[in-house]
């Protein structure tokens, strides 16, 4: 550990800038570890704008959505539009179809000049739209991705203000009560999406380079930081402006697929009473009310009646430019600061004949970065 701390300070005389140092991980990376960012990125994307899924019931899930907190934008008879108080654009897009899945997700550029230069340079072709342009991508995990600039921006909807509270010595909120009204939780925002993929160092490489993004922190599998990261934390790059610690957020895994999205509420009374009356009417809470470590979000997360996962939080941490990447070990126990041990359903770590055979068809694919040496890691690290 000493000479790891020495290599670091060593390090850290050439840079510029160290706002990592006691913030959001114990180390930083090693001189010659990953970056976490692209000298010289195609385009710099802005926001994470919205994600796509299908469902073959709509009329349940536009419940399950309002119920969660969101309001609906637009609905027809085989799609449904739905966005925060926040939300530029709806921020989820359900389709009718034959089977639940996550379809793709799309970002925000900052022009339709942007659009275009990733277009060029990745050989897509772009769409016209109302007011902008589009291209659609696919990363090499085979996710969809589209990228959109003059998208028609929503109108902020009402919503309550954020509590006031009344800590240290003087307090702000005097001859008057706290209460928060009984319902949904008011999204206020998408704020990330999660994934995993059996081809984490390509995927991880692409959304640098072709879009911009940079890692706020690294994890990595205790005994294999030899071999690099196997989870990022990404952010959009907005220069001096601070952003969410992640906007996508990827680990290396015997899937590739969904893992969870996360949406923005109020503050710690909406995360919780918004819980309250999820649970009231039935649904499945995976794990929650805690804070996180990596982003410090306070959370809660809630299975669809599809089974997909839907995280409630507030109070994450932003980054601007500056700050380099963090490095951690993957563990359970590193997933959260405070709150109710980590849930088995939380880690997909459920024994099944399911899981079995995913395990088997990862192993025994010659192009996945997932290997038995990773597998054996993992399943020390998500009982730890």
């Amino acid at each position: 550990m000493t000479a790891i701390r020495a290599e670091v300070e060593r390090s850290d005389t050439d840079r510029t800038v160290d706002t990592h140092r006691g913030l959001h991980s114990e180390l930083g990376g090693l001189h010659h570890e990953h970056p976490g960012r692209a000298k010289d990125p195609v385009i710099k994307v802005v926001e994470l704008a919205w994600l796509e899924f299908v469902k073959p019931d709509l009329a349940r899930a536009e419940k399950f959505a309002t119920d969660f907190g969101f309001q609906v934008a637009e609905r027809s008879p085989d799609v449904i539009k739905l966005r925060g108080t926040w939300s530029a654009a709806p921020c989820l897009v359900i389709r009718r179809g034959p089977r639940p899945r996550f379809v793709g997700l799309a970002f925000l550029a900052e022009s339709v000049a942007d659009v275009e230069r990733l277009a060029r340079k990745t050989g897509a072709t772009t769409t016209a739209t109302p007011g902008g342009a589009a291209v659609r991508l696919r990363d090499p995990s085979g996710f969809p991705v589209q990228v959109v600039a003059g998208v028609s921006a929503l109108a902020a909807v009402p919503e309550r203000a954020r509590h006031e509270f009344n800590f240290g010595v003087e307090p702000v909120r005097v001859n008057a009560t706290q209460r928060t009204p009984e319902g949904p939780a008011q999204v206020q925002k998408l704020g990330h999406v999660v994934l995993e993929t059996t081809r984490f160092r390509a995927t991880l490489n692409w959304y640098l380079e072709n879009l911009g993004m940079i890692v706020s922190d690294f994890l990595y599998l205790d005994g294999l930081r030899d071999r690099g990261p196997t989870m990022a934390f990404m952010r959009c790059d907005l220069g001096s402006v601070p952003s969410d610690h992640h906007t996508l957020a990827m680990h290396l895994g015997m899937h590739t697929g969904y893992v969870h999205s996360a949406y923005q509420v109020t503050d710690l009374d909406a995360v919780a009473v918004g819980g309250e009356f999820l649970r009231d009417r039935g649904y499945h809470r995976v794990w929650g009310i805690g804070r996180h470590i990596q982003g410090s979000q306070i959370f809660d997360y809630w299975r669809d009646p599809d089974r997909m996962m839907f995280e409630h939080y507030a109070d994450g941490d932003v980054f601007d430019c500056t700050a380099e990447p963090g490095w951690a070990t993957m563990n359970a126990s590193g997933l959260s600061q405070w709150g109710p041990p980590v849930s088995r359903d939380f880690l997909g770590a459920k024994p099944s004949p399911a899981l079995a055979k995913a395990l088997v068809t990862a192993l025994a694919d010659s192009g996945n970065e997932f290997d038995l040496d990773v597998a054996r890691a993992l399943m020390k690290a998500m009982s730890s």
